[in-house]
Order: structure tokens, then sequence, then C-alpha cells
């Protein structure tokens, strides 16, 4: 006989919430990578895709899932409603985005835009077009002229690190597509953002995982948050 419900105990009291702000880098450090990313020979091809990683949140597959249909380049909106996976089996398939709350429009900043230009102007034209479940034209082809899936990505973050850390005495922690998206939405919720429309922008379901961003902020974020509102009442 059991006299104690072993289990009678508030999850949250054992189970950290790190889903978002775990994996998140500093600013120096996000400036540091891209500015490495941007200046180097080899890794400069990859440069505006990173940049737009660390400045919308995109999920990975979302990102490799994007199309030349899903950006609209007169009205700066990324539309997303699907992301694109490789299984094992090296077939490429289109699902849902992960979450009730992925479909969403994402506005371009001046700077995500002009990246998005740049990825345009310079993606190759392959004499047959990938199609995968009724989608072309996909921002990224391979060498095989194959849609550029997260495991190329996850390899680009990787040898970016790589080749940092055997140049510099201060290393740069690990760096992948999801580290990026933790880092924006740290930085968002640092600049002030509203948790909904930064739940919004991540495409996050359930807004505890946005607000759990929120509970990393420090006495200057405060400070700095009630002088903002002061000034806002004068």
């Amino acid at each position: 006989m059991i006299r104690k419900n072993p289990f009678e105990f508030q999850p949250a009291t054992v189970v950290v919430n790190d889903s978002v702000t775990g994996e998140a880098i500093t600013k120096k450090q996000e400036r540091a990578f891209l500015e490495f990313a941007k200046d180097d020979k080899h890794f400069s091809r990859h440069y505006d895709g990173i940049y737009i990683l660390f400045k919308t949140g995109f999920r990975i597959s979302e990102f490799v899932g994007l199309t030349l249909a899903y950006l609209d380049m007169k009205n700066c909106k990324i539309s997303v409603n699907h992301q694109l996976q490789r299984k094992r089996n090296m077939e490429y398939i289109i699902e849902d985005t992960k979450t009730s709350k992925g479909t969403r429009e994402i506005p371009m900043t001046d700077d995500v835009y002009q990246c998005f230009q740049h990825i345009i102007a310079n993606r190759p034209r392959p004499k047959t077009e990938p199609v995968i479940d009724g989608r072309c034209g996909f921002l990224y082809l391979d060498k095989d002229g194959k849609p550029v899936v997260a495991l190329h990505w996850e390899h680009y973050f990787k040898h970016i690190c790589q080749k940092y850390n055997s140049i510099y005495k201060v290393q740069m922690p690990k760096v992948t597509p999801h580290v990026c998206r933790h880092t924006f939405c740290f930085n968002m919720a640092k600049s002030g953002m509203n948790p909904r429309t930064l739940q919004y922008l991540m495409g996050h379901s359930d807004i505890g995982v946005t607000l759990n961003t929120y509970t990393h902020l420090g006495f200057e974020d405060a400070q700095e948050e009630l002088k903002r509102v002061a000034n806002s009442e004068q």
C-alpha cells in the first residue's frame, strides 16, 4: 500500500521550462558570429540566410520550405504555412507547420528584405525546378539541384563555429539554427515587445512558452520598462 501519492506535486516545481531561453546567445556573440560569416570567403555565401534566421525567429524547417511564391516583396511580407522535411529514406515532403499558430505572415524589416533580395538575385536556375508536393521555387538548392534542408544548415553553422574557435581565443558557444530562433525570441522580449505579438511571430501555440522568455529579464529590464511607461504618460 502506498500511503502518499508520489505524483502529488506541481510539475513546474520539478520540470524547468527552458524551451526558449536556454540556448540564446548574447548580442555581442550574435554580432561576432554574423560578422565572421559575412567576412569569411567560404561562409559568406550563407550570410543572408543566417542573418534572416537571427532576425525572424523562423523554425529552420519553415525557412528551408520557403519558395518564391511565399515572399511578397512588394508588401514586405513572408507567408508561412508549411515546412519542408527530408525523411531518412531521403524522400522530401511538405508538412503543416509545427503548431496550430504556425501559419502566420511575418513582416520583413528593411535589412531582412535586402537579404531576401540578395538570395533571390543569386538563386541558381536549374534546368529543371524541383517540385515537392506541388511546390517549387525553393530559395536554396544543393549541388544536385534539390532543395537544401535543415541538415545542410546544421552543418554550415557547425563548420562556422569550428573555424571561428580555431582562430579566436574567446570561444563561440554552440550556435545552430534553433539557437538563432531562441536568440531572436529573447532579444524581442528584452526589447519590450508585447508577449502576444511575440507569440504570433514565433508561431507558439501556447503563450506560456513565449512568456517563459520574459521570466529571464532582470532589474535593469524592469527599470527601463518603468521609465518607458512613465515617459509615455507624460
